[in-house]
């Protein structure tokens, strides 16, 4: 009996990054095959550079024409905005399409990682999301599959004592040590599938998110709907991680729109006071851990990894989103699309 193709569609966006999409293209080109009938959609987030042109350039001299395109923007809306205008797409498409695949322009696709993805999915109908394992350049894991940010985990966190996580502690589901395919609460955007059902129960990605946490939003959504999520290590990924953006450089000052995404996340989904009690634990964990590294009293770390103004970019920027009523437009907001 021979099976049927599953037809998945592939965004990936770019800002800035063509020559890092065009190298993403190349590792998907060996993954066109019988068993997966792939599309691939590469949106220009208004980059303001050669970016559109050389994507156009390379598609055609490579010969993906077949398979990939060029969806460029007149604005750059951020992450959820370019996924969504290629997503509308899909689910318009002439050929039905059964996945959607996020894929960040800094990947490589390792062989066989779509495959593995597809087979896992048509294997579980009640997965709606699932990502792959992610692998730094130097072949080292990344974590991949991760618990929803809350008010406790913020604690845990910025304390970084051992005896408070393991009191705390759950299911350490993104332990870069397990190799077997588990359930977790949200996978990274930069390798995620998803069911086209999913989309249909719960709609599109919250655009309010400019960069960070959308994806995390975006599970979250899908699990309080019913799905599951995934991690698959038999799909391996390699990720650039921050190449685009520089977020984890901690000698800089993290951007702003990190600060906003996290906003939103704890507003959104635990409510104005629950912001507030989230800011307070975490300075409560953060004093503690300085107080603790301060006087050699086994703080897991002897550095300050935070990014510059850390402390004060986060609780400053949520006290004044606060007083000037901005986070009360986002508290248990509905989607933005």
């Amino acid at each position: 009996m021979l099976r049927m193709k599953s037809h998945i569609w592939i965004v990936i966006v770019n800002y800035r990054t063509a020559s890092l999409a065009i190298d993403c293209l190349h590792s998907l080109s060996s993954q066109i095959n019988e068993l997966v009938d792939i599309h691939v959609e590469v949106v220009d987030n208004n980059s303001g550079d050669e970016s559109v042109p050389k994507l156009h350039t390379a598609i055609e001299h490579e010969g993906w024409s077949t398979w990939a395109g060029v969806m460029p923007q007149s604005r750059n809306g951020g992450f959820a905005f370019g996924n969504n205008a290629s997503i509308r797409n899909a689910l318009t498409s002439t050929a039905p399409v059964d996945y959607i695949l996020l894929l960040n322009p800094d990947t490589v696709v390792k062989p066989g990682a779509v495959k593995a993805l597809i087979d896992f999915m048509n294997a579980h109908p009640s997965v709606g999301i699932a990502g792959s394992q992610l692998e730094n350049s130097d072949g080292s894991l990344e974590y991949s599959a991760h618990a929803f940010p809350s008010p406790l985990g913020e604690l845990d966190s910025a304390a970084r004592l051992g005896l408070l996580s393991r009191f705390l502690r759950r299911d350490k589901s993104h332990s870069p040590k397990l190799n077997s395919a588990h359930s977790c609460d949200w996978v990274s955007g930069a390798s995620m599938i998803i069911r086209r059902k999913v989309i249909e129960d719960i709609g599109l990605m919250d655009e309010g998110y400019f960069l960070y946490f959308e994806e995390v939003d975006f599970c979250l959504r899908a699990q309080q709907a019913g799905w599951q999520c995934w991690y698959i290590p038999d799909s391996r990924v390699m990720h650039l991680e921050g190449a685009s953006t520089g977020i984890h450089a901690t000698a800089k000052r993290r951007a702003g729109y990190w600060y906003d995404s996290r906003r939103r996340y704890f507003a959104k989904h635990y409510g104005i006071s629950g912001l507030v009690v989230t800011d307070m634990l975490w300075a409560i964990g953060r004093l503690s851990y300085q107080l603790r590294r301060n006087l050699h009293l086994g703080a897991r770390s002897n550095k300050n990894s935070d990014p510059k103004w850390f402390m004060f970019d986060m609780l400053w920027g949520d006290l004044r989103a606060i007083l000037t009523g901005r986070v009360w437009r986002i508290s248990h907001s509905g989607q933005q699309t």
